[in-house]
């Protein structure tokens, strides 16, 4: 179980850079005429809201995830205020992109508040999607790991959908890492009192029922922004549709455009705490310039 644990994280980091070159590129017809079909990590463009990284880099959402994954190897814990210092070090010279999110919080430590209130009121689903670090560390603990997962997202995306979403994928991923296969798992977790009452329940089952629709124009109808009522079904979809196949799981979340850095973080996380990550292309692991940091950190947990 322990390699699948440590799969997961891997995963979550490699669909974030496989999405870098294209990150936020809505037309999938620009993508395909462009790219191609996207199997290699590639570079962003000159015109990219990550200009500033390279092939194999991360996107923001990637390196908050890899801040997270440090803090918790060097804590060998999750704590909130560690986390929360690294983050605003990393953004006070940060030379990548800057959501409104972010903008939003970094407002809140000027003025004062604690990290438990310090996050702002985005809806993005961003703040769920660096959540792998954490399963890693506590999926023996899952109600331990709940308690962790809505802290972490709380610091940034303060707003009940986003951290409910957080808790969701959580306790999926471990059911899963349990041996509960992906869906299974996802309609396990739904049956729960607290989301079948959450608009979580609508997502999950309309992303359920698309399961056998063609990919890219399926997320397009749910939406390809960052907004959790249009991302939410689409990392269902893609997980429900690919539960077999982590390869095509992370190519067609690309391909579909829009905020595919998130989409496959949490759609590689999942996935490969059933199958671990020998579906993954070798140079997908090898080509991530923080490789050899990320598999350092992951030894550094117990």
């Amino acid at each position: 179980m322990k390699e699948k644990a440590d799969g997961l994280v891997i995963a979550a980091f490699a669909a974030d850079s496989l999405a870098l070159g294209v990150h936020w590129i809505y037309n999938p017809k620009k993508i395909e005429e462009k790219f191609g079909r996207v199997e290699s990590l590639l570079p962003p463009q000159p015109d990219s809201f990550h200009s500033a990284r390279r092939q194999g880099d991360f996107t923001h959402y990637g390196d908050q995830m890899l801040l997270l994954l440090e803090s918790v190897s060097k804590q060998n814990s999750f704590d909130l205020k560690d986390f929360s210092r690294r983050w605003q070090e990393m953004f006070a010279d940060y030379d990548g992109y800057v959501d409104g999110a972010t903008r939003k919080t970094l407002a809140s430590y000027k003025k004062g508040k604690l990290p438990e209130n310090r996050g702002s009121d985005s809806d993005d689903l961003a703040g769920a999607s660096r959540i792998a670090p954490l399963v890693r560390a506590y999926y023996k603990d899952v109600e331990g790991l709940v308690e962790k997962v809505r802290a972490q997202t709380a610091m940034t995306h303060n707003t009940e959908e986003v951290v409910d979403a957080a808790e969701f994928f959580a306790r999926v991923t471990a059911q899963v890492l349990s041996g509960t296969a992906p869906v299974k798992a996802m309609k396990k977790v739904l049956e729960t009192e607290k989301f079948e009452i959450s608009p979580m329940a609508a997502w999950v089952q309309k992303g359920l029922a698309s399961a056998e629709k063609e990919t890219v124009e399926t997320i397009g109808d749910f939406g390809r922004s960052c907004h959790i009522g249009e991302m939410f079904p689409g990392v269902v979809h893609l997980i429900a549709k690919y539960e077999d196949d982590l390869k095509e799981a992370l190519v067609q979340s690309v391909m579909a455009g829009g905020d595919s850095a998130a989409r496959g973080s949490l759609v590689g996380m999942v996935i490969a705490a059933h199958w671990g990550i020998d579906d993954l292309p070798e140079e997908w692991i090898d080509g991530m310039r923080a490789k050899d940091r990320i598999f350092s950190l992951l030894s550094g947990i117990s």
